[in-house]
């Protein structure tokens, strides 16, 4: 279970930081910016996905060896 927070939590980490990247500069990577129904609001969505990231991290660490 703690490795499928821990990739979860990878994938939402990644997905944020290439969704703020394709805000600031013309990287175009991820799937924030195809994903219509957040059209407008890519910003939030990355940021809303790095704090789940930290979230599921941070149960990751409270699971059990």
């Amino acid at each position: 279970m703690k490795q499928l927070l821990e990739g979860a939590g990878l994938l939402a980490l990644l997905q944020g930081a290439a969704g703020l990247l394709h805000e600031f500069t013309d990287l175009h990577w991820g799937l924030v910016q195809r994903v219509g129904v957040l059209d407008g609001y890519e910003i939030y969505a990355s940021v809303a996905l790095l704090v789940l990231s930290v979230a599921l991290f941070a149960a990751a660490e409270s699971q059990k060896s």
